[in-house]
């Protein structure tokens, strides 16, 4: 019987990696009357007017859902338009982002939309988020503790080995668990609710594997990506076009006059399981 090799693939979502067709992935595609008619967004700032490059003063605010009338408020030019917008997104981030070591990383991204041109995003805080997350959920229903069960349950314990024809066993495993994501209650304040929240594409692969007797040692890696970008689905819902934090990203990223490209977020953690037969 044919033992497994390593490195070998567990598991990967029907999301692709790298799906730059997605939806939450367009730019530049919408015009002032489809954002204002179709998606309501009228007040999208409290300090400058994207649609007509002006100032927003305590003079010229919006009353209830409206700008002050056309023309109102110093004029700004598109540059000066763009960096208030992104100074006003960082600002609002922080209502989501209130403690923990996580807390900046949602700043660094907004900046990192400003200027990185759609670049992909990585930062070691991402990883260790992530590895905490999938280390610390002690559940049944962990993705590591149905990896776990099914390593010690389809090991061949005489010839230490894992046979290659139980695959299929750790890819039920793992169907059947929940996958990490940052949509735990603690995650709406530490700052990964609003930097990753869900994931697009996840891959889990198992590295090594050894085993000593009745004990084994494997190590795991986690591959997750997640788009940092709005769809039109995302800012119908009430609950992301009621706060200026969501309207201004939407703008910033979808109007033609804007069109500041989304980017792939990647976040990787290797971990380790230790087990025994019994």
């Amino acid at each position: 019987m044919a033992a497994l090799q390593f490195p070998y693939t567990l598991f990967q979502t029907r999301n692709r990696m790298d799906d730059y067709g997605a939806k939450d992935m367009r730019c530049g595609d919408l015009t002032e009357a489809q954002l204002t008619s179709h998606y309501g967004l009228v007040d999208v700032s409290t300090r400058a007017n994207p649609y007509t490059f002006t100032k927003i003063t305590p003079f010229n605010q919006p009353q209830s859902m409206f700008y002050g009338s056309r023309g109102e408020g110093e004029k700004i030019t598109r540059q000066q338009c763009v960096a208030m917008l992104f100074d006003e997104f960082r600002d609002l981030s922080r209502l989501f982002s209130v403690y923990g070591p996580y807390r900046h990383l949602i700043e660094k991204m907004i900046t990192h939309m400003q200027y990185g041109n759609g670049k992909p995003f990585r930062d070691m805080l991402l990883n260790s988020a992530l590895e905490a997350h999938i280390l610390n959920d002690k559940t049944e229903n962990s993705t590591l503790s149905k990896i776990k069960n099914a390593l010690i349950e389809n090991i061949d314990w005489v010839n230490k080995y894992y046979p290659e024809k139980e695959t299929d066993e750790l890819r039920k495993a793992i169907l059947s668990g929940k996958l990490p994501k940052f949509d735990r209650f603690q995650d709406n304040f530490n700052g990964m609710g609003i930097t990753v929240h869900d994931t697009w594409a996840t891959h889990i692969t198992l590295k090594s594997l050894h085993i000593d007797n009745d004990r084994y040692r494997a190590v795991v890696n986690y591959k997750v990506q997640d788009h940092f970008g709005l769809d039109s689905d995302d800012i119908l819902k009430i609950k992301f076009r009621q706060f200026h934090f969501f309207r201004i990203w939407f703008v910033l990223q979808r109007y033609n006059q804007f069109g500041f490209k989304p980017f792939m977020t990647d976040i990787d953690a290797i971990v380790e399981i230790i087990g025994d037969r019994k």
